[in-house]
């Protein structure tokens, strides 16, 4: 039998957070800093819109599908060297991009970086997995990385602008690379391995982990949750900038209140998981996604975009995401503790699937620049995984 306990990791949570936080942010930031340059990145290289535009495609698509290859190599050699080595690979990435002045090699060195930062992301979830499965502070910790994942569509973007604009489009690769290497630097001599003592001969499949029924219906849950906020980054410059004329400025300040929000919430989120349990908190979490959603169209029907018709149900929805993120990891996650890497790696990649097509087709089918995309992503995804999680009932009335 595997041995899932981890002796060697008696960090307090704020410690943890400190040392695993950084790759998991790293690989978010790696996509929204960039976005400032974009516009003036064919003329630099001198290549073509359609060419940097892969660089944001193919990122986004590595990330996701790149922890299928990553999390049975995580269960096989363990998460330390999976999540160093990806440290790496990115940061040196990061400081050739940097330095280069040459397309081909731009987009090669960008399909390196996503690779490292697929790694590293998914040796430290796994790692979690490892640790916090059976602890309250698990609850804690999922929440935190939710709502700080939440700020980095928010900050990203202006943190890439400034350093652009005072040092150079080439200093924001190289503050990436730098800040691997200090994560990195970090974790070293301070990275315990947490992968379950006993499954090195164990068989890594895909199979039973799909046919899993808890699996689906948590992934499920955790995309209805995530790509809320995808959709909700997506739509609202068009709203709050173009139709209720805010300044880039008021528009930060005001979008930045729903990652508040988040994190107000994960400060609490604790004794409710222990109070509702991981179904009760998995429903409560999509009936405020349901709420949020009900609101926004009434704003949408009755008045003109605002503060109060956008950003305050997003606050519902941001509540939602954090109660739902908090459990939706051990809840599809636990029967596979023994390949933890492996399942994370299909909980990522499906919930990025999830969030990139369907939400991106919210955005293009029900009008970008309104909330009716919000709305109905929040509300579809969110029944879909209420009435999951009323079939996995019927077929398991005992929460595990």
């Amino acid at each position: 039998m595997p041995n899932h306990k981890s002796s060697t990791w008696n960090y307090s949570v704020p410690a943890a957070l400190l040392l695993m936080a950084p790759f998991d942010i790293l690989a978010s930031l790696a996509m929204d800093i960039y976005l400032p340059v974009v516009p003036v990145m064919p003329g630099i290289l001198a290549t073509t819109p359609a060419i940097i535009q892969l660089t944001l495609s193919l990122y986004m698509t590595i990330l996701g599908v790149g922890q299928i290859v990553f999390g049975p190599i995580s269960d096989r050699i363990g998460r330390r060297p999976v999540v160093i080595c990806g440290a790496l690979l990115f940061a040196v990435a990061s400081l050739l991009m940097a330095a280069t002045v040459s397309a081909p090699a731009f987009l090669a060195l960008r399909l390196l970086q996503a690779i490292g930062a697929s790694a590293a992301l998914v040796a430290t979830f796994a790692t979690v997995r490892d640790v916090y499965a059976d602890r309250p502070e698990g609850v804690t910790i999922y929440g935190l990385f939710s709502a700080m994942l939440a700020f980095v569509p928010a900050l990203g973007p202006i943190a890439g602008a400034l350093l652009a604009d005072r040092f150079g489009w080439r200093a924001i690769f190289l503050a990436l690379g730098l800040l691997a290497i200090a994560a990195m630097a970090n974790a070293i001599p301070r990275w315990r391995e947490t992968r379950p003592t006993g499954t090195e001969g164990e068989r890594r499949s895909f199979g039973p982990i799909l046919r899993n029924g808890a699996f689906w219906t948590y992934t499920l849950g955790f995309s209805a949750a995530m790509a809320s906020f995808f959709v909700f980054f997506s739509t609202a410059p068009r709203v709050l900038i173009d139709r209720a004329d805010y300044s880039e400025l008021a528009f930060s300040l005001v979008f930045a209140t729903a990652a508040l929000v988040m994190i107000v919430t994960t400060r609490f989120a604790k004794r409710f998981v222990a109070l509702w349990g991981i179904t009760g908190s998995l429903a409560r979490g999509m009936a405020l996604l349901i709420l949020g959603a009900v609101l926004l169209v009434v704003g949408q029907s009755v008045a003109a975009p605002s503060f109060w018709t956008f950003i305050l149900p997003m606050w519902v929805i941001a509540v939602g995401i954090v109660f739902t993120g908090s459990v939706t990891p051990n809840g599809a996650l636990q029967a596979f503790g023994h390949v933890a890497g492996t399942a994370v790696a299909l909980y990522f990649c499906i919930q990025s699937l999830i969030v990139g097509v369907l939400g991106t087709l919210a955005v293009v089918l029900l009008g970008g620049d309104t909330a009716f995309p919000l709305a109905g992503y929040s509300m579809t995804m969110a029944i879909v995984t209420l009435v999951a999680l009323g079939v996995l009932a019927r077929q398991r009335p005992a929460e595990a």
